[in-house]
């Protein structure tokens, strides 16, 4: 049997670019109040054009409100509401929005069969650096969010950006707190390897993270993570084909969202899914589409998010889906 490597089907809604951080390598955000909320009716018009384009999930993905602004709980009502509203068309969304509180996360868990946050790296030092103007990237408050999402029951999504000022002895750190919380928790189903990439829009000047470095990189995180984790790589970010291979070769397996826009790296569009696929097939693997929550994970879900979910995993016993 070939080996197969997956990819979700996916598109990406964002409810706002603002956001009260300024991460220094961003190529995302606006500053607060520049940016307009995405409506449910435009919303509405978005995903009713997806319904013919085999998309199954939805990335809700947004620039963070302050928790202690008075436009937070409206900020929050419209990530719910536009959950609830992909969820109603037919889609399996997953949220990714920054820090939330423990009362967020659980209210989110009721429309999301997935949610996810990058730890990017746990090492305080960048918090002098990349992350010196962003409050919600102390290491404690993102560690905090995965055990949250453990009490939770939340399938969980993390991982790291590389070259943004850590070293390897930081890359190993953050992925051994990432194995000692599912260790403890279970909840992490992915693991994402992002090479930081420079784009148009921010104002640090690092330089691109070696692609050569990634097989390495996989290597390492493949050596520290429990098995059951997917490892995951960027192909739009990773587009030498060897690089991509040498990094599958060496555990990743699975290749993320692939959609119309990478909204955190707008500079760096996704490859063609045939290209990806030939790629592939030089090696004699098989690309395959996955849904955003891994089968292990469906006893977590309540009863109406696992109804949503077996409608995908019928539709895949004796067709295109059928690694899921």
């Amino acid at each position: 049997m070939s080996c197969q490597i997956s990819y979700s089907p996916a598109y990406t809604l964002v409810p706002t670019y603002e956001c009260f951080n300024r991460c220094t390598y961003c190529n995302f955000r606006t500053e607060p109040q520049k940016s307009p909320w995405l409506t449910l009716v435009e919303a509405s018009k978005k995903l009713q054009y997806l319904k013919d384009w085999g998309v199954i999930e939805i990335l809700i993905l947004s620039g963070e409100v302050h928790p202690l602004s008075p436009r937070r709980k409206a900020w929050f009502d419209r990530i719910y509401d536009l959950c609830e509203l992909a969820l109603t068309m037919g889609f399996l969304p997953h949220t990714n929005v920054g820090l939330l509180s423990f009362a967020e996360m659980a209210k989110l868990k009721e429309v999301n069969v997935s949610m996810g946050l990058m730890l990017e790296q746990l090492t305080p030092n960048l918090l002098q650096g990349v992350h010196r103007y962003a409050p919600s990237k102390v290491p404690s408050l993102r560690l905090q969010q995965l055990e949250w999402a453990g009490e939770l029951k939340i399938p969980f999504t993390t991982g790291l950006l590389l070259g943004i000022g850590e070293s390897e002895v930081d890359w190993r750190e953050t992925l051994l707190a990432i194995a000692q919380i599912h260790t403890h928790y279970g909840n992490i189903q992915e693991v994402i390897l992002q090479p930081y990439s420079a784009g148009s829009q921010q104002s640090w000047h690092g330089a691109t993270f070696q692609a050569e470095k990634m097989p390495e990189v996989v290597t390492i995180a493949r050596s520290i993570l429990p098995p059951e984790i997917t490892l995951q790589i960027p192909p739009n970010l990773v587009r030498k084909p060897q690089i991509l291979l040498a990094c599958l070769a060496a555990g990743a397996r699975d290749l993320g969202g692939i959609g119309p826009r990478d909204e955190v790296n707008p500079d760096y569009s996704h490859l063609d899914y045939q290209v990806l696929e030939e790629l592939l097939a030089t090696r004699g693997w098989e690309l395959k589409p996955r849904l955003p929550v891994y089968s292990d994970y469906d006893s977590w879900l309540s009863p109406r998010l696992q109804f949503a979910v077996n409608q995908w995993r019928k539709l895949s016993s004796n067709s295109l889906f059928n690694y899921m």
